[in-house]
C-alpha cells in the first residue's frame, strides 16, 4: 500500500503534540483507505499505543481523542486517567479530560475509536459518529463538532517520542549573566523626560489573568524571594477593587525602581461588572488617585476626593499591558474582546504604547511546563500568540509571554529573565511614549 497522506496539517499536528510532550505523530489508520469498519481500525490499530483519534465531518470541524491504552477487541472498559477528547479549531484546542476514567475506552469490535459511552468514531462500522455527553467525558457537543456527525474522514495516530524540537523564533539567553544584565538596566532606566522620575504602565486584564500576579512576581525578582504586596488569587470576581499604584523596590528598604505598575479592576464580559470602559479614559489622562476605589455601576467623576483636575505628565499613563491568559485565548467571550477593542481606541487616540502579557504559558503548554525555555520553540505558545495579535489587534513583537510566581516559594532564573525581558519592554515602549509626545509637540508649534 502506498504512504498514507494525513489529513491534519503541520500546525494541527503541532497543536496536539503541544498537549503530549516531545512527541510526534505517525499514522496507522486512515478510514477512506482501509475503509469505515470496526475490523480495518482494530488490524491497523491494535495492540498500539498511545494513540490520537481524529474525526472530519461534513462541515469541516476536527475533533477527537487521546488514549495512552493499546485498542483490542475484549468487549471491556479499559482504565485510562489520561484520555481527552478534543476540538480543533483555529488552531486551538479545546481540551476535555476523562471524568471517570475507569470507563474511558471501551473496546468495541465493530467500531472505531470509542471513549467511554461518550464519543464514537466509525460507529457500528458506518462513516458516522455517535455523540451522546455523559459521566465519562463533559463536553459541547456544538462547539466540538458541531452537532454534525458524518464522517469524511477518520485517522488513528501513534504517538512516538521525539527528541526534536523546533528552532527558536526568539532568541534569548537563559543564563544568570543576562538576569543581571536585565535588572541593572532596569535600575538604570530614566524617562526622556525630566518632569518624570517613573515610566507608568497600566495593567488590564480578564479577571484572574494574573495582573496583580505580575507585580508580585517582578516585585519578588528585586526583592529576591517570592513575596506577595499586591492581592491575588483565583476567584470569579475581581480581587483587585481598587485603582492601586505600586513601586517596585531595589531590595528591601531599597530605592524605588524608575517603573510604577497600576493595578486596576479585572475586565468581566457581562455588562455593569468588572471595570468600567469609561474609567479607563480617567485613569489614561492621569485623574485617578491611587486607592481610588472602582463602582462598575458608576464611572469616575471629577467631584470624587482626591480627583486630579490638572494632571502632570507623571501622572498620566505611559504604556498599557493587556494580560491575557494563554490558556483563555480561543474562549475569550465575544462581550470582553469588544471592552478590549473598545479601550484600545481610548489608548490609541491618546498616542500610549500598548502590548501584551501572556500569562499561564506553563499551563497552556505542557512543553514549555516541562522546561521554560522551550517557550520559544513552542509552535503552540506561537499559534496562541498569532491567535492574540488577532483578537486584541496588536503586532505579534508586542506580545510577550511570561510565567507569574503562584505556588513557588524559591526564585527561578529562567522565570526571572521572561519576568524582566517584559520589564524592558515596557521601559522601552515608554520611550515611544515620549518621543510620540515629542513629535505631537513639535508638530504643534510647526503648526502655531
Amino acid at each position: 500500500m502506498s504512504t498514507l497522506n494525513s489529513l491534519l496539517s503541520k500546525n494541527q499536528q503541532r497543536t496536539i503534540c503541544s498537549q503530549l510532550g516531545s512527541v510526534k505523530l505517525k499514522l496507522l489508520y486512515k478510514a477512506t483507505v482501509h475503509g469505515f469498519t470496526g475490523a480495518a481500525f482494530h488490524q491497523q490499530c491494535d495492540n498500539q499505543s498511545p494513540t490520537v483519534s481524529v474525526g472530519y465531518n461534513v462541515s469541516g470541524y476536527v475533533f477527537g481523542g487521546y488514549t495512552k491504552q493499546p485498542f483490542s477487541q475484549s468487549g471491556q472498559y479499559v482504565n485510562d486517567d489520561q484520555a481527552f477528547l478534543f476540538g480543533l479549531t483555529g488552531g486551538i484546542l479545546q481540551k476535555y479530560p476523562v471524568t471517570n476514567s475507569a470507563y474511558a475506552i471501551n473496546m468495541i469490535a465493530n467500531c472505531g475509536p470509542y471513549f467511554g459511552e461518550d464519543l464514537v468514531l466509525v460507529n457500528r462500522s458506518q462513516p458516522v459518529t455517535y455523540s451522546n455527553p455523559q459521566s465519562y467525558y463533559n463536553f459541547n457537543p456544538a462547539q466540538m463538532h458541531g452537532n454534525d456527525l458524518n464522517l469524511t474522514e477518520c485517522e488513528v495516530y501513534l504517538v512516538e517520542e521525539s527528541s526534536e524540537l523546533e528552532k527558536p523564533w526568539r532568541n534569548v539567553i537563559w543564563e544568570n549573566g543576562k538576569r543581571k544584565e536585565l535588572m541593572e538596566s532596569i535600575k538604570n532606566y530614566k524617562p526622556p523626560d525630566s518632569s518624570v522620575s517613573q515610566a507608568r504602565v497600566l495593567l488590564i486584564g480578564q479577571v484572574g489573568a494574573g495582573k496583580s500576579s505580575f507585580f508580585n512576581s517582578i516585585n519578588s525578582v528585586f526583592r529576591g524571594h517570592v513575596t506577595s504586596q499586591a492581592i491575588s488569587g483565583s476567584s470569579p470576581t475581581s480581587l483587585t477593587t481598587q485603582f492601586r499604584t505600586y513601586s517596585v523596590r531595589d531590595g528591601r528598604g531599597g530605592k524605588p525602581l524608575p517603573i510604577t505598575l497600576c493595578d486596576t479592576m479585572g475586565l468581566e464580559d457581562s455588562k455593569g461588572a468588572g471595570l468600567d470602559v469609561d474609567d479607563i479614559s480617567s485613569i489614561l489622562k492621569g485623574h485617578v488617585p491611587d486607592f481610588y476605589q472602582f463602582n462598575p455601576a458608576a464611572p469616575l467623576h471629577a467631584e470624587v476626593q482626591g480627583y486630579r483636575k490638572s494632571p502632570g505628565l507623571k501622572d498620566k499613563i505611559h504604556c498599557v499591558a493587556y494580560v491575557i491568559d494563554a490558556c483563555k485565548v480561543s474562549i475569550m467571550p465575544t462581550n470582553l474582546e469588544d471592552k478590549l477593542e473598545a479601550i484600545r481606541r481610548k489608548v490609541n487616540l491618546l498616542g500610549i504604547p500598548q502590548l501584551v502579557l501572556l500569562t499561564k504559558v506553563d499551563e497552556a503548554c505542557p512543553l514549555v511546563k516541562e522546561d521554560l525555555r522551550n517557550i520559544y520553540k513552542s509552535g503552540y505558545i506561537q499559534d496562541i500568540m498569532q491567535g492574540v495579535s488577532t483578537k486584541v489587534g496588536v503586532p505579534l513583537s508586542c506580545i510577550v509571554p511570561v510565567k507569574n510566581y503562584s505556588g513557588e516559594l524559591e526564585l527561578d532564573l529562567n522565570c526571572d529573565i521572561l519576568l524582566l525581558s517584559a520589564v524592558i519592554q515596557m521601559l522601552r515602549f515608554t520611550d515611544n511614549y515620549f518621543d510620540e509626545l515629542s513629535d505631537r509637540l513639535g508638530s504643534t508649534e510647526l503648526k502655531d
